[in-house]
């Protein structure tokens, strides 16, 4: 079922709970009660019962687990030593599963890293088909990222289909994946808060309730909506025992086959076309963006030049093009961006030509992905999930300080907090963009430390100025900090 097998850099006092010495099990592998993963010396374990050491046997016979491990679509996964508990459960065997860099969140995703990875849960249920195995959950939290590539890392969903088995992750497959692909690409209501709020996904009661009928008229609007939405109310009370009544139907692999390769369709028609946003026109509409490219680039360049670092968060990332110039020195690349429009357009532009070490993600900085699920530990926020060396800070202060009212020192004490190297660019309230900004703000309604002054006095609080350059037009400043030791 759901789980994460990655490391994270939780520090939520459960997440840390020693179950043996050096070892601690993930927050977000309790689901399945068949598997537990769990973390020891920097390695990623996944602990199996009985019946699920059978099904792991099987799948590791397969071609198509094989090919999908070869090919990066299936996270690496070889045998281990014996444990002889975890969390109190004696355990049949271990696997041990390769790294993924950083943990991300369907709520998290664009609209094309969604498919994206939609697209791959079915192609791999199709594969296991073909082999007479099946995926008992169709969860996108079983899938995360190398990069622009997505890869599937809950090898215990595998097992064995048996005559009459019918897939039972259907329904998640349709409130988790298509429902809010549909929501997207039919009503244009993005799905992220949807998931975040909801993160089992979409009722097709609710999705039928925002579709226009001609949409609930097509064949996939009255398959997969019309219908399970009929069949929610009618079994609101629950009761029914779907598995036995379809089974004894003579339910046949065939028909999930059918199904498959239907939804295949359907997912790979979805089209999304939000138009222009704020800011996907942001680097060709803007002369300052233009003009400073350049002198910007060439201080990052030699920032990157004295200490190579391993992961990179570009704030603010818009169109990508600082994360590719930090992919270039970094080992890994957090390209962070509220609007999902540009950060669709940056992450389909990496799935045509790489590289291969940048994960776009959406994220608002004043709103970002709280701890949510059981006790708030089973999804924890993006700050426990990475730790950046470097920070990438360019262009942003000014949007969060004028136009999200943040204070100032409230910005820079969350940067300090980070403990990495920042790259920091302050735009002064002389600049163009600021005037917009503030041109609809009294005085009084704008926080009266966003000056350099008052900046600088922050920023040596908590770093030490390597370094600084005056952009072209002098109203910004770019800035090398590194943290006091």
């Amino acid at each position: 079922m759901v789980d994460d097998a990655i490391p994270d850099a939780a520090t939520h006092r459960s997440e840390r709970a020693r179950i043996d010495s050096g070892r601690r099990v993930n927050a977000g592998s309790f689901r399945d009660p068949g598997s537990r993963v769990f973390h020891q010396n920097g390695e990623i374990y996944r602990a199996l019962d009985q019946r699920s050491m059978e099904n792991w046997r099987k799948l590791a016979g397969t071609r198509f687990f094989a090919e999908g491990v070869a090919d990066g679509r299936i996270v690496g996964t070889t045998p281990a030593v014996d444990v002889e508990s975890i969390d109190g459960v004696e355990w049949a065997g271990v696997l041990r599963h390769e790294p993924i860099p950083i943990v991300s969140y369907p709520y998290e995703w664009t609209f094309s890293m969604l498919r994206d990875a939609a697209m791959l849960q079915l192609d791999l249920l199709s594969a296991a088909l073909a082999e007479d195995m099946i995926l008992k959950d169709s969860t996108p939290f079983n899938v995360q990222w190398l990069g622009r590539k997505p890869v599937f890392i809950d090898i215990g969903s595998f097992e064995t289909l048996e005559e009459g088995d019918i897939w039972v992750g259907y329904r998640q497959f349709l409130g988790q994946y298509l429902y809010p692909l549909m929501l997207t690409a039919h009503v244009g209501i993005p799905f992220q808060p949807w998931l975040r709020g909801q993160p089992d996904g979409l009722t097709a009661e609710q999705l039928r309730r925002v579709m226009s009928s001609r949409d609930l008229l097509r064949k996939s609007g009255l398959l997969h909506v019309a219908l399970p939405a009929r069949a929610e109310r009618r079994d609101h009370g629950g009761g029914r025992n779907v598995r036995s009544e379809l089974k004894d139907a003579g339910f046949t692999k065939e028909m999930i086959e059918s199904n498959v390769n239907g939804l295949r369709r359907i997912v790979s028609g979805l089209e999304w076309n939000p138009g222009s946003s704020r800011w996907n026109e942001y680097a060709t509409e803007c002369d300052h963006v233009r003009v400073h490219r350049g002198a910007k680039a060439a201080f990052i360049t030699r920032s990157l030049a004295v200490d190579a670092p391993t992961v990179v968060w570009d704030v603010g990332a818009n169109d990508g093009y600082f994360s590719r110039l930090a992919a270039g020195t970094a080992g890994y690349v957090l390209a962070l961006d509220a609007d999902e429009v540009i950060l669709d357009e940056f992450y389909r532009s990496l799935s045509a030509s790489g590289p291969d070490n940048v994960l776009p993600m959406v994220q608002d900085l004043a709103d970002p992905s709280p701890g949510i699920g059981w006790r708030g530990l089973e999804r924890p926020p993006l700050v426990d999930r990475s730790s950046p060396d470097l920070v990438l800070c360019l262009a942003v202060v000014h949007h969060l300080v004028i136009g999200r009212n943040v204070p100032l020192k409230a910005f820079v004490d969350w940067l300090a907090d980070l403990e990495a190297r920042v790259i920091f660019e302050f735009v002064s309230p002389d600049d163009p963009m600021v005037r917009g900004l503030t041109v609809n703000r009294k005085p009084h309604e704008i926080h009266r430390d966003y000056n350099e002054t008052d900046l600088r006095s922050y920023l040596k609080e908590h770093f030490v100025i390597e370094s600084e350059e005056e952009l072209p037009g002098g109203t910004r400043i770019m800035f090398a900090l590194r943290p006091i030791a």
